[in-house]
């Protein structure tokens, strides 16, 4: 059955309302650019709150490895997603417990996602000027077969209504989502029937 991880949180609350949702995986934002930034205190709060019943990961940019290492601590976090121009190097100093993000447009992207150490890999659209939370899709069919060879997280996007489908074509490990389930207009504030509907209709995929 393929995971479901919601990104994003600002709220324990709300946290701990997609948890009983079943939401297997927990994403909190430290990019400083993010309308969905949270700081270590914040974060640190939604980890204890969620108590262990899902996996609480740390998205970052362009961090030096102490500074991760040094987060990962403060915020009581499960694992990084690095989603900035990192090297090899530096995930490779982080693994087992961070896995790297990739922008995908064309198949070159998709190599460069290959070249990556760790069991675990993140594709999202690349948009101009965003490393992420874009809300746009990209060609699925660009990552099939990457998805067969690791376990890809698939972001860029999704919401109810083509979940379902995205799951079918690509057969990911996991599934991300952020605007998809969000109060409109609200970044950050999740609203409880879109992720009911997104978990459910992953799972049916």
């Amino acid at each position: 059955m393929v995971y479901v991880k919601v990104c994003g949180f600002l709220s324990s609350e709300d946290a701990v309302a997609c948890v009983a949702l079943g939401v297997r995986a927990i994403g909190l934002n430290f990019v400083a650019s993010s309308p969905r930034v949270v700081d270590v205190a914040t974060a640190r709060a939604i980890s204890r709150a969620v108590g262990g019943k899902a996996l609480v990961v740390g998205v970052v940019a362009n961090l030096s490895v102490d500074a991760m290492r040094g987060l990962v601590h403060d915020a009581e976090l499960g694992c990084l997603q690095l989603h900035g121009d990192e090297t090899q190097e530096t995930l490779g100093a982080l693994l087992p417990h961070a896995y790297k993000a990739v922008r995908v447009a064309t198949s070159a992207d998709v190599a460069l996602a290959r070249a990556f150490a760790g069991e675990h890999l993140l594709v999202d659209a690349k948009v101009d000027g965003m490393l992420g939370g874009s809300g746009a899709t990209f060609d699925w069919d660009l990552v099939k077969t990457l998805a067969r060879e690791r376990q890809l997280t698939l972001a860029g996007g999704l919401d109810p209504d083509n979940v379902a489908r995205a799951v079918r074509e690509v057969r990911p490990y996991c599934v991300d989502v952020a605007s998809g389930v969000e109060k409109t207009g609200m970044p950050g504030r999740k609203d409880l029937e879109k992720v009911r509907r997104f978990v459910d209709n992953a799972r049916r995929g």
